[in-house]
C-alpha cells in the first residue's frame, strides 16, 4: 500500500482523477476528490494535484465544488501559476444560475491568498454587489473588504465605496451588518464609515421619546418567550441596554428571563449549562437572592463535570438565605466526601464562605469533617478555619478545640502554613500546640517546602512570647538550623531577622509581631457590592461573563494581523499603520521589507531601574506616537495586559497621579530591548509613548509597537 504522500499515493490520486469512468459516475468523482482534502488534511503535500483539481470544480456537484474551493484555497500559494486556471473557472461560476454556486464561487476568489488576484476580483464583486440573491450579496461585500486588505494601500474605489454604501438600506439584515464591518475596514484610514441621520435612523431606529422607546420594548416582548435561549438572550441584552434609564424595566426583564435561564442551568449540553451559570452569577452580582426560590436547581448532578459542578458551588454560596441554609448546607456536605479532590476541596471552602454569616452551623460541620481523617479533607478544613477566624473572631474557641489531632492527617503545604498559622496565632487556647510545633520542628529537614518553614519560624516565635517555657528551646533548635544548616537563602533571612529581633528585646519583638489576629471589617471588603446592572448589560451575551471582564481584556488583547499583499501600482506604498508608528529612518527600510517577520519576547527578562536608566540614556529615540486615551488610569490591570505578552514593567505611576507616567522593557529572541515610555499629561487626552530600541531592526520595531498599541487599546476599552 503507498504511504502517505509518497509518489505513488500521488500518481494513485491523479489516475482517480483523471479516470473518465470515475469522472462519468458523480458519486466516484466525489469519492476521489475527497480522499485528495483527506490527505491534505493529514499533512500530505498534493499540491502536484492542483491541474485535475480545477478540473473536478467544472463538476455540477454543489458538494464537489466546496470541496475543491477548500482545496484550492489552501494549494493556491503554493501553485501560484496554475491558480490562475482556478480562477477562470471560478469565473464562470460567478455566472451561474444556481445562488449558492455563484456565492461560493466568489468566497473561493476572495479566499486565494496570491499576488495579482486584485484585479481578477473587482468585476465579480461588482456583479455580486447588484445579485439578487442576497446570500451572494453577502458573500461579496465581505469579499470587498478582503480584495482592499490584499491591495494594502492602494487608492480605495470610489465606485466600490458608494456600491456599499447604497446596501445599507438593503432588505436583508446581514447584508446590513457586512456592509458597516467592511466600510469600517476600508474607510479606516478616513475615520471609518461616515453615517449621515437618515442612515442611522434607519439602521439603530434610536428612540428619541419614552413613548417610542416603549413601543419598541413592545415589540421585543415576544421573544423573551421563545424556545430558543439565543433569541431570550440577545432580547434580554437589547432590552438592558436600550432601558438603562429605567432600572425597574431591568429588574422586570431580568425577573421574566429567570425561567429560560434556569432551564438552561439545566440544560444536556455542557457548554450551555456553563455559560448560563456564568450569566447566573452575573445576575447575582446586581440582584442578590435573585434565585433563591429555586436554589435546588443549582445543585448538583452526579454525572456532572467539575467545571460545571464549581460553577454550581459558587452559585449556591450566593443564594444561601435563612431558609434554605440547611438545606444547602446538607448538599455541600454531601459533596464534602466526594472522590474528586478538587470537588470535596472546593465544597469545603464554599462551606467556609458560608460560615461568615451562618458560624455556628457551618463550624459543626466543619468539625464533623475532621473525624473522618482524610487528609485532603483535613486540609481543606484547616485552611477554612484560618480564614474564617480572621474574619469571624467569635469562632475562635470553637476552632481551637476542633484543631487537636489535625497535624497527622495534613501533607500538602497549604493545609501545614494554615494549621501552623492557627497555632502560632491562637496557641494559647490550644493546649499542645507547642508540642505540635515542635513535631513541625523536628522534621524540618525533610521538610521539602520553604514556605512551610517560613511559617514555621513565624509562628514559633509568635508562640513563645505567650509560652516562653515550652517553646525556648526548640525556637532555639529552629533558629539554629534555619541560619546554619539552611539551604534555601528566605528561610535563612527569616531566620536571621528573627534572631536579630530577639536580640533586641521582648517588646520590639512585641511591636513587631503582635499584630490584630483578626480583622472582621475585611469580610466587608472582599464581599462584592451590588453592581448596577449599567456596569455590565453591554457585557451580557458575550464572552466576558464567562472570561471575566480583566480576563477576557487580555484575551482580546493580542491578536495576529493578517498578510497583505501590494498590487503592481503601489509597490513604494506603506503600511498605513506603520506610516503613523516609524521614525524616518526606518522607513526606507521598510518600503524593502514590507510585513516581513514576526516577533518573540522572551519572558522572565527583567532590567533593574539602573540598568533601564543607563541603557536608555545611551539609546537614541526609535519611534514616538500618539495613543487616543479615555478615562482613568488603571496601572494593575495595565501591568497585567502587558505581562501576558511579555512586557515587563520597570516602573509605573499611581492611578490618580498626574501626569502619568511609565516605564517597560521587553527582549526579543535575538537579544534586542526595546525600551518604552509612557506619558499621559492628563485624563481624556493622547498618551505619548516613546520607545528606544538597543539594535537598528525597523521590522521587529513595528511588530512591537503594533502589540503595544493593541494591548493599550485594549486596556483602555476597559477602562473606559
Amino acid at each position: 500500500m503507498p504511504y502517505l504522500g509518497g509518489e505513488e499515493a500521488l500518481r494513485e490520486l491523479r489516475r482517480a482523477l483523471a479516470n473518465p469512468h470515475v469522472q462519468a459516475d458523480r458519486l466516484r468523482y466525489r469519492a476521489a476528490v475527497l480522499r485528495v482534502i483527506r490527505h491534505m488534511a493529514q499533512g500530505a503535500d498534493v499540491s502536484g494535484l492542483f491541474p485535475e483539481m480545477v478540473k473536478a470544480s467544472a463538476a455540477a456537484d454543489v458538494v464537489q465544488k466546496k470541496l475543491v474551493s477548500l482545496y484550492v484555497r489552501a494549494q493556491a500559494p503554493r501553485q501560484p501559476q496554475l491558480a490562475l486556471l482556478a480562477v477562470n473557472t471560478l469565473r464562470k461560476d460567478c455566472a451561474h444560475p444556481s445562488p449558492a454556486v455563484r456565492g461560493l464561487a466568489l468566497r473561493s476568489m476572495c479566499g486565494l491568498r496570491m499576488p495579482g488576484i486584485q484585479e481578477y476580483l473587482q468585476q465579480p464583486l461588482l456583479s455580486g454587489l447588484r445579485d439578487k440573491a442576497s446570500y451572494v450579496r453577502r458573500a461579496a461585500v465581505l469579499g470587498c473588504a478582503k480584495m482592499l486588505k490584499l491591495q494594502g494601500d492602494c487608492e480605495v474605489d470610489g465606485a466600490l465605496v458608494n456600491e456599499l454604501y447604497s446596501l445599507l438600506r438593503d432588505q436583508d439584515p446581514i447584508v446590513v451588518v457586512n456592509c458597516l464591518r467592511a466600510l469600517e475596514e476600508i474607510l479606516k484610514k478616513e475615520g471609518g464609515v461616515v453615517i449621515n441621520k437618515p442612515i442611522a435612523h434607519h439602521l439603530l431606529n434610536r428612540p428619541r421619546s419614552e413613548e417610542e422607546l416603549f413601543d419598541i420594548l413592545n415589540l421585543l416582548d415576544g421573544y423573551l418567550k421563545s424556545s430558543s435561549p439565543s433569541v431570550v438572550m440577545a432580547a434580554t441584552k437589547l432590552f438592558l441596554v436600550l432601558a438603562r434609564e429605567y432600572p425597574h424595566v431591568q429588574a422586570d426583564v431580568l425577573v421574566r428571563v429567570k425561567g429560560p435561564l434556569l432551564s438552561a442551568c439545566t440544560s444536556e449540553s455542557r457548554e450551555l449549562c456553563f455559560t448560563a451559570l456564568c450569566h447566573v452569577r452575573q445576575i447575582l452580582g446586581s440582584l442578590p437572592g435573585h434565585f433563591s426560590s429555586h436554589y435546588k436547581k443549582f445543585f448538583c448532578s452526579y454525572s456532572e463535570p467539575h467545571y460545571i459542578k464549581c460553577q454550581k458551588m459558587e452559585v449556591l454560596c450566593e443564594l444561601v438565605n435563612d431558609e434554605n441554609v440547611q438545606q444547602v448546607l446538607e448538599e455541600l456536605k454531601g459533596y464534602c466526601t466526594d472522590v474528586s479532590v478538587e470537588l470535596a476541596q472546593g465544597a469545603i471552602f464554599a462551606i467556609g464562605n458560608i460560615a461568615r454569616t451562618y458560624t455556628e452551623q457551618c463550624v459543626g460541620i466543619l468539625t464533623e469533617l475532621l473525624g473522618l481523617q482524610q487528609e485532603h479533607i483535613t486540609s481543606a478544613v484547616v485552611q477554612a478555619f484560618r480564614d474564617l477566624v480572621w474574619l469571624c473572631p467569635q469562632c475562635t474557641d470553637a476552632v481551637c478545640r476542633a484543631l487537636p489531632s489535625c497535624e497527622d492527617a495534613i501533607q500538602d503545604s497549604e493545609g501545614k502554613r494554615a494549621l501552623i498559622w492557627l497555632l502560632g496565632a491562637h496557641g494559647e487556647k490550644v493546649p499542645n500546640a507547642p508540642y505540635v510545633l515542635e513535631e513541625f520542628v523536628e522534621n524540618v529537614k525533610s521538610e521539602m517546602f520553604p514556605a512551610v518553614k517560613m511559617e514555621l519560624l513565624t509562628a514559633l516565635v509568635r508562640l513563645f512570647l505567650s509560652r516562653p517555657a515550652e517553646c525556648q528551646d526548640m525556637l532555639g533548635r529552629l533558629l539554629y538550623y534555619c541560619i546554619e544548616e539552611e539551604m534555601d537563602m528566605a528561610v535563612r533571612d527569616r531566620g536571621l531577622f528573627y534572631y536579630r529581633l530577639l536580640q533586641s528585646g521582648v517588646e520590639e519583638v512585641k511591636w513587631v509581631l503582635c499584630s490584630p489576629k483578626s480583622d472582621p471589617s475585611l469580610g466587608l471588603l472582599e464581599d462584592q457590592t451590588e453592581r448596577p446592572v449599567n456596569t455590565w448589560a453591554s457585557e451580557f451575551n458575550t464572552l466576558a461573563p464567562v472570561y471575566g471582564r480583566e480576563r477576557w481584556a487580555l484575551v482580546t488583547a493580542h491578536q495576529p494581523a493578517e498578510p497583505s499583499y501590494a498590487c503592481s501600482s503601489c509597490t513604494d506604498s506603506r503600511n498605513s499603520d506603520t506610516e503613523s508608528l516609524i521614525s524616518e529612518g526606518s522607513k526606507e527600510v521598510l518600503k524593502v521589507h514590507p510585513n516581513t517577520g514576526s516577533l518573540t519576547l522572551i519572558p522572565d527578562v527583567y532590567l533593574t531601574a539602573e540598568q533601564f536608566e543607563k541603557t536608555w540614556l545611551s539609546l537614541d529615540m526609535s519611534c514616538h506616537l500618539s495613543l487616543p486615551w479615555c478615562g482613568t488610569v488603571h496601572p494593575d490591570t495595565i501591568q497585567t495586559a502587558l505581562h501576558v505578552v511579555h512586557i515587563q514593567t520597570i516602573a509605573m505611576s499611581k492611578a490618580g497621579v498626574q501626569p502619568w507616567k511609565a516605564y517597560l522593557s521587553a527582549q526579543d529572541d535575538a537579544g534586542c530591548l526595546f525600551l518604552t515610555e509612557l506619558l499621559l499629561e492628563a485624563a481624556d487626552s493622547e498618551m505619548q509613548v516613546s520607545v528606544k530600541q538597543s539594535e537598528a531592526k525597523p521590522e521587529a520595531l513595528q511588530t512591537f509597537i503594533s502589540a503595544l498599541r493593541t494591548v493599550m487599546g485594549a486596556v483602555a476599552g476597559l477602562g473606559s
